[in-house]
């Protein structure tokens, strides 16, 4: 799904060049979750960026699903966002003149599918918001506005799901109940899912943590608990009780 060769990003500052990821090599799996980690300051942002194409390197490659960033300008990388990606960030970055609703529809008319409405309908039923489409966001908590940034990020069905920190402007109720779902929907549409956290908890629940530091890779160990004791995907109308907990 996702590769990395000799991955590098430098920035000029006064004068000097700061090297924010030095020669990152990996390889992700289709299907795997995996939590990048470490201090702040460790290059973590930037690789999810890189990763995403919402960014180029300074040295080294990317491919997503086979398509090479290096190569492709930033309409083509574009394009393979909207086919394949999806996000979710810490400040939900849902657009304030937009409903709930049209806030989900967004990603799926992108894509070219001709029933945005009723597929946006379906996934915020999912995330317990069915009698929420027509809120702003001003009009919704900070959960929830969380649970329709998910919705949003799942409603194309993306093949890589990126977050970074979903959970960090969340208090840890709201947080644990908000990291549940995002694991319950990556398990219903097996979408591979990288996500940045200093969340030690999160990063227990994913197939794969990476350790950054200083710009450098300096981990990338496997839990094995989890690779051992997969089992089929819940339905996610089994967590009802849990996203109407959520505000």
């Amino acid at each position: 799904m996702l590769k990395t060769k000799n991955l590098t990003k430098t920035v000029s500052s006064q004068d000097q060049d700061l090297t924010i990821l030095s020669d990152i090599n990996l390889t992700i799996a289709e299907g795997d979750s995996v939590a990048v980690i470490g201090a702040s300051g460790s290059g973590k942002s930037t690789l999810l960026s890189l990763l995403a194409g919402l960014d180029l390197p300074s040295k080294g490659e990317v491919e997503l699903a086979a398509n090479q960033f290096h190569q492709m300008n930033e309409d083509e990388r574009a394009a393979v966002r909207a086919q394949y990606v999806g996000f979710v960030f810490q400040s939900f970055h849902l657009l304030p003149g937009l409903t709930a609703l049209e806030n989900v529809m967004l990603p799926i008319e992108l894509k070219g599918d001709k029933q945005p409405r009723q597929k946006a309908l379906d996934i915020l039923t999912k995330v317990g918001l069915s009698e929420r489409v027509s809120h702003y966001p001003n009009q919704l908590s900070g959960g929830e506005q969380q649970r329709v940034a998910i919705a949003r990020a799942f409603a194309s069905e993306p093949k890589i799901l990126f977050a970074d920190e979903p959970t960090g402007n969340l208090d840890s109720v709201n947080g644990e109940k908000i990291i549940e779902l995002l694991f319950e929907l990556n398990g219903q549409f097996g979408t591979t899912l990288v996500l940045v956290t200093h969340d030690q908890k999160l990063a227990n629940r994913c197939q794969r943590q990476i350790g950054l530091d200083a710009g450098k890779l300096v981990s990338d160990s496997s839990n094995t608990a989890i690779e051992t004791s997969k089992t089929p995907p819940k339905q996610v109308a089994s967590h009802d009780a849990l996203v109407e907990q959520v505000g």
